[in-house]
């Protein structure tokens, strides 16, 4: 006598277990994934924009062009002294005259009403000349000098240019 009950004999068929996999969830957390960083990615700053002239027109070519009196233009020396057009700024090593000496002019442009040709911003353009003898450190320490001091924007001249 079963303490239970006599059942029987119950028979148990063992079929072998088959592994499934869903891939479902998988593939909605990649989806999700793939939203947020193309949602991210255009944020990030990636481009460094740079302005070419165009080459000047047939009847263009034989015009005599003024320079412009507003024009800044900061020399670098070989021995890398800076000039602001002809006046002695210091050196790259110590560009603090030079940064001054630009907010200077751009508060009185600015006071007296001194626009960009054709707008109503205040002409902040600024022109840095060196030598191509001179490493790019020092350039771009004059030119973060000259950023530091609102100029806007700020172009680059080859020295073959006379000054």
């Amino acid at each position: 006598m079963a303490l239970f009950g006599d059942f029987g004999e119950v028979e148990v068929k063992h079929e072998e277990a088959q592994p499934n996999i869903n891939v479902t969830p998988l593939i909605d957390v990649l989806l999700v994934l793939l939203i947020i960083f193309m949602i991210i990615s255009p944020s990030k700053p990636t481009r460094f924009e740079a302005k070419v002239p165009a080459e000047p027109k047939p009847e263009q070519k034989n015009v005599l062009l003024k320079p412009n009196p507003n024009a800044l233009i900061v020399f670098i020396s070989k021995d890398l002294k800076l000039r602001l057009n002809k006046e002695s700024m210091g050196s790259v090593a110590d560009s603090a005259p030079l940064t001054q000496k630009l907010r200077e002019v751009f508060e009185f442009r600015e006071r007296n009403g001194i626009f960009r040709e054709g707008t109503n911003e205040v002409e902040k353009t600024v022109f840095i000349k060196a030598p191509r003898s001179i490493r790019y450190g020092d350039v771009a320490k004059v030119i973060d000098a000259v950023k530091l001091a609102g100029a806007q924007p700020v172009g680059l001249q080859i020295d073959d240019l006379e000054n």
